[in-house]
């Protein structure tokens, strides 16, 4: 087992810092609650780093999905938040996988350009929730493609974007043979929402960008199809582990900045006449955070070299989520509990990471949910929901 990161990962680590060193604690505070960090993602994309996943001869980087995690990472750990442009990474999975020679060679020149976004990633619904399989947005067949007819939700940068993926329904739940079937994965152009589609804003309690989508029979092309009729949902999971894994990667990204301001915090700040950090009360549960990252951060390299590799990373995919989202959780406690009154202080810029890192235990799945599907698919014990 090799432990050791590349010569090439460590000067990926020193770009993407590099790039970040321009957009400060300042820059991210001044964005919020709702300005889309429209500098700073441009900066990612003359970079050629959110083109990093499409091959070189498509115009991206060609790298892999480990390299584009450390890209992730970085951006947190250096205090900003990937959110803004993650998607356009853990899409590309299912076209890259699964999309048409056509489909790459018209739209991935033109992504890795920055002259379109794929931002927006369209599977969530208000009834469905995390129960993908009863996804009611349809796609009802015309004589030349497909009218979509449905509603998305928490479908994030829907306004950022140009395309959307979207996963909708070709043949009723009723009529196929187990539940993941007929479903239809989609590439659709969002640049003009007018008749057949609206995006209505999403406030939340973070700078996250999110909207509702609504289909009214928004006509789209056979072209725009990923792949066969049907067989969306198992080509949608490519892009789920990805998210999972680049997810896993902005969480230990936070943890790690979370870790490192605690302990420059705790070392500096004197209470009593000594530094608060030689106190175990504040010095452990630091620590004990400090382990928790590492720990996940060692699930979620396992998990992108599987991804990388072709191989089977479900259960690997989402326990990094999961141990990652908890750790950050867990090293975001520490540090405002570390800072005390000034972590609610904005110039310190622990709040704002400390909301931006808490939806990540509930998003882009439940922990709960990755629990129950490591009790089933991996333990084989009955199933809980």
């Amino acid at each position: 087992m090799e432990f050791s990161h590349s010569d090439e990962l460590e000067q990926l680590r020193r770009e993407i810092r590099d790039v970040c060193a321009r957009f400060p604690g300042e820059y991210w505070r001044g964005l919020e609650p709702d300005t889309y960090p429209e500098d700073f993602v441009r900066a990612l994309t003359a970079g050629g780093w959110l083109g990093a996943l499409i091959p070189q001869e498509y115009g991206g980087a060609g790298l892999d999905l480990t390299s584009a995690s450390v890209i992730l990472e970085e951006i947190n750990r250096s205090g900003g938040n990937a959110a803004a442009c993650h998607a356009q990474m853990y899409t590309m999975a299912a076209i890259l996988r699964h999309g048409s020679e056509e489909q790459k060679a018209s739209h991935l020149p033109r992504i890795a350009a920055g002259e379109l976004r794929l931002q927006a990633f369209g599977v969530t619904e208000p009834t469905a929730g995390s129960e993908t399989t009863r996804t009611e947005t349809r796609a009802e067949r015309t004589g030349n493609g497909y009218r979509l007819h449905g509603q998305k939700v928490f479908t994030s940068r829907a306004l950022q974007s140009d395309l959307m993926l979207v996963l909708a329904r070709t043949t009723p739940l009723e009529a196929v043979g187990e539940r993941t079937g007929g479903l239809s994965l989609f590439l659709v152009d969002i640049r003009e929402p007018g008749e057949g589609l609206t995006i209505r804003p999403l406030p939340t309690m973070i700078n996250h960008h999110t909207t509702e989508v609504f289909f009214d029979g928004l006509e789209v092309s056979e072209e725009a199809r990923v792949g066969e009729e049907g067989r969306g949902f198992r080509y949608l999971l490519d892009s789920l582990n990805a998210e999972r894994i680049l997810i896993a990667s902005e969480c230990i990204g936070d943890g790690r900045w979370f870790v490192e301001r605690a302990a420059q915090y705790a070392s500096r700040r004197e209470v009593f006449g000594r530094p608060i950090g030689a106190n175990q009360g504040v010095q452990f549960p630091i620590a004990r955070a400090h382990a928790s990252v590492e720990a996940a951060d060692l699930v979620r390299y396992r998990a992108a070299w599987l991804f990388d590799q072709g191989e089977p990373c479900g259960p690997e995919a989402n326990m990094a989520k999961l141990l990652a989202s908890e750790a950050s959780w867990e090293a975001a406690n520490a540090c405002l509990d570390a800072h005390g009154g000034y972590g609610f202080v904005r110039e310190y810029d622990v709040e704002r990471k400390f909301r931006e890192t808490r939806l990540y235990r509930v998003a882009p799945v439940a922990n709960n949910l990755i629990l129950a599907y490591l009790g089933e698919h991996v333990l084989g014990m009955p199933r809980s929901y």
